[in-house]
């Protein structure tokens, strides 16, 4: 069987199997176990598929078909065109937050960036994606999981900012008495009964602590918001990631712990996905 016959045969089971995108999956996955760029693979579909990749590629799809992310299965995905390593301790690094990197870049432009916190720092992407906009700033990413601070610090020294960036293990306060050019977060909002409803890519295969925001969605907000005044420097911004529908009432709670919110961003989906804050 040839790369087209073969990848026609596994698009039809990850039909089945309700996979969202069956075909790129398929393509992605095949040109992985074949060590190919995806475009490569494409311009002769009419070659046979080596034994040894095939068999790597049948497992690759038996994986889909269970519905664990093609992230987890190649162990990497891109976030602001830099590599990072993923795994079941991380949220997947996705398009959606790179509107706060995009955000945190633009509203800092110009000025002096010299230390960046990132709170619940997960796979490291946020921090790492800022320390590559701005080389002189060292940065601090703080999690509550043992097993993400090391793919972060792994990410950190696969994308060469390891000598500026440390981790820490702790809360959403674990940063006390420290003063910050940006704080980013993107913290769990989803709601907790919300949970079982997620596509199975998400709920069987990322971490719930990641994920559940309480019953409204809202609970780490209060804890973050309250600690910013002290955390950030005199012009400083804080850029907070949030789910859809939230933006209000993510704003209401900054205002209440002496904010000022200075801008509210899209996603490239066109849906509300972070707030920008400073001092009051």
């Amino acid at each position: 069987m040839t790369v087209g016959a073969h990848l026609a045969a596994a698009r039809q089971g990850l039909e089945q199997a309700g996979v969202a995108m069956p075909r790129l999956d398929a393509e992605i996955l095949l040109a992985h176990a074949m060590g190919l760029e995806r475009g490569r693979l494409l311009l002769d579909t009419g070659r046979p598929v080596p034994e040894g990749a095939l068999a790597l590629f049948h497992g690759f799809i038996a994986r889909r078909q269970a519905r664990e992310p093609v992230s987890h299965i190649l162990g990497e995905r891109e976030f602001w065109s830099l590599p990072f390593a993923v795994s079941t301790a991380v949220l997947d690094p996705r398009p959606d937050s790179e509107t706060l990197v995009e955000a945190a870049v633009q509203a800092m432009r110009g000025r002096a960036v010299r230390r960046i916190l990132d709170l619940g720092t997960g796979s490291g992407c946020l921090l790492i994606a800022l320390l590559s906009e701005f080389p002189r700033a060292e940065g601090l990413g703080i999690d509550i999981s043992p097993e993400a601070l090391a793919v972060a610090r792994r990410n950190a020294r696969r994308n060469g900012v390891h000598g500026r960036a440390a981790f820490r293990h702790g809360g959403w306060d674990a940063a006390s008495g420290e003063r910050f050019d940006i704080v980013v977060s993107n913290p769990p909002y989803i709601p907790s009964a919300d949970i079982a409803g997620l596509e199975r890519e998400v709920r069987d295969h990322e971490p719930r602590l990641a994920l559940d925001g309480g019953e409204d969605g809202l609970a780490p907000y209060p804890l973050i918001l309250s600690s910013l005044p002290a955390l950030l420097a005199s012009d400083g911004v804080a850029v907070l990631e949030f789910g859809q529908g939230q933006g209000s009432a993510v704003a209401a709670l900054a205002e209440g712990s002496g904010l000022e919110v200075i801008g509210r961003r899209a996603d490239l989906g066109g849906i509300e996905r972070c707030i920008i804050l400073q001092h009051g």
